[in-house]
């Protein structure tokens, strides 16, 4: 058979009958298998009762997908497949694993033989089973050999291009996964900021707000995220007729992608604050039972927005589209500081463009990504592009004017405010961090330097 994947879960078997749709045998096996097998009917996939029936039945080289949960699931589920494998069989990663482990487990087995990718899957159910985005890395050999079948499982975006690229050696697929779910935390959070202005803030109600999230899908924001959000906000409750969105308890969970972002960006020295506010306010939005004590004791006599409430749609959209460009171009920095950090080598304008279409995060601004990094491949920074450039010049007034709205009106919305403060910072000449360094003179006596003459420094300031 031609691949064998390894727990068939949601994911798992979404991905077999994709390989299936598009040629290819599949074996598979699951250490729990409670899911309804009907699914396979007439399928050319197998199910067997060990590893050691399917990778028997394997064509050599062999190839197995793992589809478990990150982490120690991943080891072990190696751990159970090694002593069938020989040598130059590949085993694909397809989990959210942490890159360092992906280094980690291709290093344990490189002195066997055998190859490892590690492959960030980003679509979900319905992208594992129509075309997802794919990113692996690790073992070039191993990719040159999957890559045909990867190819073919893969989104494929209006230009027919797959939705699948070699990241680079190591651990680089899983970390560009990593990153892209940090965007898309940015992405959720910045949405539901603007949503929450617009409702709580100004009143409009959820069905409005379909109806402009539908319009805004159809212009410069058009994405899978906005889209789908027009759609929640459509749903009412069967049984009680209510908006479905307002029914849902505010806690948000995370699977720990987005939090590994900003970590990660602190170690190599990268600016991610849009993506670090996403995850702080899905920390915070589980603390239900404080916020709810909060909300009486810290309470005061709530503001109603008396504007114009068609302006502040329009701000709105913009606001949006400037912060989801400036969260973004966070993503690309830090991924640009990676490459530096870790030698993975990435082609950025490859990255963005297998993100087109598949992915949680496609989107047509993705396009235009793409356009900006083949012109300029060494862009430090898209705020830097003319077309971005223009584009968050030109949403300036809008944008503080949605921020200062909401300060007004006490809707908190910090992705926002993040990302405005990112766009003032880096297109500032000078910062205050010369009294900083002044203080860490002062009293730790680290020196500084001087704008108006070479050398370092140390005043005793007593």
């Amino acid at each position: 058979m031609n691949i064998g994947i390894l727990g068939l879960g949601v994911m798992g078997r979404s991905l077999a009958l994709n390989f299936e749709r598009n040629g290819y045998s599949v074996a598979g096996y699951d250490i729990n298998l409670r899911f309804d097998k009907s699914l396979f009917k007439d399928k050319n996939i197998a199910v067997f009762a060990s590893i050691e029936e399917l990778v028997a039945v394997l064509n050599k080289p062999r190839c197995i997908l793992v589809m478990v949960p990150a982490g120690k699931p991943v080891d072990e589920a190696i751990v159970s497949i090694k002593p069938y494998l020989e040598k130059d069989d590949i085993i694909i990663d397809g989990g959210n694993s942490f890159f360092r482990d992906t280094d980690r487990r291709i290093k344990k087995l490189e002195e066997e033989g055998i190859r490892i990718i590690g492959m960030g899957v980003s679509g979900g159910e319905n992208g594992a089973l129509r075309g997802p985005s794919l990113m692996p890395g690790g073992v070039k050999s191993a990719w040159e050999q999957v890559r045909p079948i990867l190819e073919s499982i893969s989104a494929k975006a209006d230009d027919g291009v797959p939705c699948v690229a070699w990241m680079g050696k190591g651990g680089a697929g899983h970390y560009v996964k990593m990153v892209h779910n940090g965007i898309e935390y940015g992405d959720m959070q910045l949405i539901a900021e603007i949503y929450d202005l617009l409702h709580r803030g100004a009143g409009i109600s959820n069905g409005e707000l379909a109806e402009i999230f539908s319009e805004w899908n159809e212009y410069d924001l058009k994405s899978y995220l906005i889209e789908i959000t027009g759609n929640i906000l459509w749903r009412l409750d069967e049984e009680t007729g209510v908006s479905l969105v307002d029914l849902i308890l505010d806690e948000a969970a995370q699977k720990g992608t987005g939090r590994w972002t900003t970590q990660n960006s602190l170690d190599v020295g990268a600016l991610v604050p849009t993506i670090h506010a996403a995850v702080e306010m899905r920390l915070l939005s589980g603390l239900k039972s404080e916020r709810v004590v909060a909300s009486k004791l810290l309470s005061s006599e709530p503001s109603r927005f008396a504007g114009d409430k068609e302006q502040l749609i329009r701000f709105a959209e913009k606001t949006l589209y400037a912060s989801k460009i400036t969260s973004y171009a966070q993503g690309f920095a830090l991924l640009k500081s990676a490459s530096k950090e870790y030698g993975f080598g990435f082609h950025y304008a490859d990255i963005a463009r297998i993100w087109r279409a598949g992915c949680i995060i496609r989107a047509s601004l993705l396009d235009d990504i793409v356009a900006a990094l083949e012109r300029e491949p060494e862009l430090s920074n898209l705020l830097l592009n003319d077309v971005f450039r223009g584009v968050v010049l030109n949403s300036q007034s809008a944008w503080r004017e949605v921020v200062k709205t909401a300060i007004d009106l006490g809707i908190p919305m910090m992705a926002t405010s993040a990302s405005l403060a990112y766009f003032d910072a880096y297109r500032s000449e000078r910062l205050p961090a010369n009294l900083i360094q002044a203080q860490r003179d002062y009293f730790g006596a680290h020196t500084y330097r001087r704008v108006d003459k070479e050398g370092v420094f140390h005043t005793k300031w007593e």
